[in-house]
């Protein structure tokens, strides 16, 4: 553990906050992909898997566990709740989410370190992880204007990944043979994805204007 690490747990664990904040104080879940949320909730429920079979500690399972149970929450809201899954917008949520998942299923069938079912499902997660976004922001692309709520935990989501970066600098140089490549590449990729985003929401932050991205 480090203070990257430690920063980029928090951070995640806000955006999440900020879209459960949301979604329960105004019973609504515009703006908000239900695409992406249910890419989420497959990461985690693949990547996972060792809290049945390896304990590391009670941080790590504490925060495994809010995971789990908070992307099956949003997710049970946004389908099921009376108010909220009416202010879903299934209209504009068309991506089409199996041009992700089947060429992250076969990269990490090729592309693994350890040809065990627990190590595919788990770099499965990692490929998966760094395109989930892409419904989200897709869908933002799309509206019109977009709440502050909604662009706050975008910019979080996306920051938590970005202090991972500064985590995995700060470990290759401070431990010992620390390599990972496939975390690594996703990780970048993923970031990546969220730049032309951090570019409109510091924007529109800074001129005090609605954030808005262009179609």
């Amino acid at each position: 553990m480090n203070i990257f690490r430690l920063a980029g747990d928090m951070t995640h664990l806000l955006s999440i906050i900020l879209l459960l904040l949301k979604i329960q104080g105004e019973r609504s879940c515009r703006g908000i992909s239900l695409k992406t949320q249910e890419l989420y909730a497959l990461v985690f429920a693949c990547r996972y898997l060792d809290l049945f079979t390896s304990y590391i500690s009670l941080y790590n399972t504490v925060m495994k566990l809010v995971f789990l149970g908070t992307s099956f929450s949003i997710i049970y809201y946004m389908r099921y709740h009376k108010f909220v899954r009416a202010t879903y917008d299934k209209e504009q949520d068309t991506f089409r989410v199996g041009f992700l998942v089947v060429p992250c299923a076969v990269l990490a069938l090729l592309i693994n370190h350890e040809w065990t079912l627990m190590e595919i499902l788990w770099t499965f997660s990692i490929y998966l992880e760094a395109v989930a976004i892409l419904p989200q922001l897709v869908l933002l692309q799309r509206t019109s204007n977009i709440d502050n709520m909604t662009g706050n935990y975008v910019f979080f989501l996306g920051m938590y990944r970005s202090l991972y970066i500064l985590n995995w600098i700060y470990r290759y140089f401070t431990e010992i043979r620390y390599r990972q490549w496939i975390v690594w590449v996703s990780g970048v990729i993923q970031t990546a994805l969220y730049c032309d985003f951090f570019y409109y929401y510091i924007k529109a932050w800074r001129n005090h204007e609605r954030l808005k991205l262009p179609a």
